[in-house]
């Protein structure tokens, strides 16, 4: 058991970084945990060119590296662990990793979420290589392509309206005969003439051509069972994200579908804990969104602490 700390940060990608850069430049000599994924989501994304600051684009990765220095630098201690326990019912609060237990004054979760996938190898070999989980992400590199969204609710109908801003086709593959989506949302997506239907069908594998980007994807009709190659140059997944929020079950109050509920910025129900980025965000999931989400956590834990002193 080491020292109690004053400000620990589970989780990193843009809201655990920023929320570090702001911790540490407030003299609170944070702790951040990066978890098994440092970096989160963007970790596995090519180009970023939607993020202030950068206006010839970035790696997602480098954009991770850039943000650990910047926080690194103000005094952070970054660890390569992953939390495994939490205790939230007594401060300061206990934490502990396959390594060590730690006590915190204040802990921020900014454990992101994960986009749901099909499962293939291929979808995970091709990602950020014609293969997506984020529209607004990625839209703009496909001017002119003829792009697949996989799903049938509100998140496809979202993706497959906003790829037609670039695209030429998009089309939406689903399972079933009938959408999940809102009939608001189905309306709007069938008025699209740039949107096509390959209903009742499921993308069993995705191919690649020669320059390692997505050529196309195998459709197979779940009535009949056959199988066709469909001609595309990109595959959107739109079936949905998971919180990263198994961890707390049971400490911290979640919305039905595991998202961190907040008030008054990100504040939790647990006096002491804030929440930021992905795991209580289920609107808009963008890298720079997260980010300010990670600002306003340091500063809410920042004035916290010195509401605990007064």
């Amino acid at each position: 058991m080491s020292e109690v700390r004053n400000v620990t940060i589970i989780g990193s990608g843009p809201a655990g970084y920023t929320a570090a850069i702001y911790a540490a430049r407030a003299n609170l000599k944070p702790l951040l945990f990066q978890g098994m994924q440092p970096g989160g989501q963007l970790t596995i994304t090519t180009d970023v060119e939607n993020y202030p600051g950068y206006p010839d684009g970035v790696l997602g990765p480098k954009m991770m590296e850039d943000f650990q220095a910047q926080a690194e630098r103000f005094g952070t201690e970054v660890r390569f662990e992953e939390v495994i326990e939490v205790d939230f019912s007594a401060r300061p609060f206990t934490l502990k990793t396959d390594f060590d237990t730690f006590q915190s004054q204040t802990v921020i979760i900014s454990t992101g979420a994960s986009a749901r996938l099909l499962g293939l190898e291929a979808e995970k070999r091709l990602m950020g290589h014609g293969v997506s989980a984020c529209a607004t992400c990625d839209a703009a590199f496909f001017p002119d392509k003829e792009l697949l969204v996989v799903g049938g609710g509100d998140t496809a109908m979202e993706e497959a309206t906003y790829l037609t801003r670039y695209a030429s086709k998009v089309t939406v593959v689903h399972r079933r005969e009938e959408l999940r989506a809102s009939k608001i949302m189905v309306e709007r997506a069938q008025k699209n003439p740039k949107i096509d239907w390959a209903l009742s069908k499921v993308v069993t594998d995705i191919h690649a051509g020669e320059d390692g980007k997505v050529d196309a994807a195998t459709l197979e009709d779940t009535q009949s069972g056959e199988s066709t190659r469909f001609d595309c140059d990109g595959v959107f997944i739109a079936i949905g994200h998971t919180p990263n929020s198994k961890l707390f079950e049971g400490q911290i109050d979640m919305d039905d579908n595991g998202y961190i509920r907040v008030m008054e910025g990100t504040r939790t129900n647990v006096e002491g804990v804030f929440a930021c980025g992905d795991v209580m965000d289920h609107v808009y999931r963008q890298a720079v969104t997260a980010a300010g989400t990670g600002c306003m956590a340091a500063i809410d834990a920042e004035r916290w602490l010195e509401s605990q002193a007064d």
